[in-house]
């Protein structure tokens, strides 16, 4: 056996252009997108943290689209998969809160101004995944007219069905008894909750918990609980930060939040458990 030290292998360090790992995830462009407006050191932190969201939203709208389209192949394992990644990434996102949740009112303050008329209302990611989530408002498309592209992913997305339309679908095909009405609905608008999809729900869970239905529910519902959670979240940092004045971008503010808040995400999933 040789007595010679161990000397670890160096690492390649020589390449011809950038690195492997710059071309890949692109760092020096992400990390030289942050342009703040003011002079706060606080900005910097407000800038990277809103961007961040944009990255998660991005990533779970893939997620969503993915268990939707799995759903409409009848693969529910595969959209249960990625359902259970969004569960993750949905927590990863809930977090960026915590960096603005303890923002005093003076510190927000400090850069506010630069804002402008900008707001996280006028999100063209995060509208895709309200739309997915079947929260669906022509009207929301009107704050994108002036970029082509955007305008039109999110007015493709308007008119394509939901997540949660698809797994209502599923479940015609599996044979549970979902109304023709909702089948048929102009997906386009937002989804109301049905009592009959109610009971439907209640059969299923009523039935065996190890069935593949009953989890592909029981995955909806943790990303139901998550979006409230961070609907909330929104909430309590917003009125941290600004009580009750008036949004950017004209928006009212903790009002609208508050009203937000309130909303059940997949509703029938919730109220179906009072009848189990």
């Amino acid at each position: 056996m040789s007595h010679e030290a161990f000397e670890p292998e160096t690492p390649h360090l020589d390449f011809e252009g950038t690195t492997p790992y710059e071309d890949y995830v692109r760092a020096d462009v992400l990390t030289h997108l942050q342009h703040t407006l003011s002079d706060d050191p606080g900005e910097m932190v407000f800038l990277v943290t809103t961007q961040v969201m944009e990255l998660w939203f991005t990533v779970i709208v893939h997620e969503w689209e993915t268990a939707a389209n799995a759903l409409r192949g009848d693969d529910i394992p595969t959209a249960v998969d990625a359902l259970k990644r969004s569960v993750r990434e949905l927590e990863a996102l809930n977090a960026s809160w915590k960096p603005l949740g303890q923002l005093t009112p003076a510190q927000f303050n400090a850069y506010r101004g630069a804002l402008g008329e900008g707001s996280g209302f006028q999100s063209a990611m995060y509208r895709r995944m309200e739309f997915l989530l079947g929260d669906k408002s022509a009207s929301m498309l009107v704050p994108h007219r002036g970029a082509p592209r955007v305008h039109a992913e999110l007015e493709k997305a308007l008119h394509e069905p939901s997540l949660y339309d698809e797994v209502l679908r599923l479940l015609a095909r599996r044979g549970h008894a979902v109304p023709d009405e909702v089948l048929r609905r102009d997906v386009s608008r937002r989804y109301e909750p049905s009592p009959r999809v109610e009971e439907v729900w209640t059969a299923v869970y009523a039935g065996d918990e190890r069935d593949e239905v009953a989890r592909l529910g029981e995955a909806l519902t943790d990303v139901a609980e998550l979006v409230w959670r961070w609907r909330n979240d929104h909430l309590v940092a917003t009125r941290r930060a600004m009580g009750a004045k008036a949004g950017t971008g004209g928006s009212a503010g903790v009002a609208w939040l508050e009203k937000r808040a309130r909303n059940n995400v997949f509703p029938e999933l919730w109220t179906a458990r009072s009848y189990v």
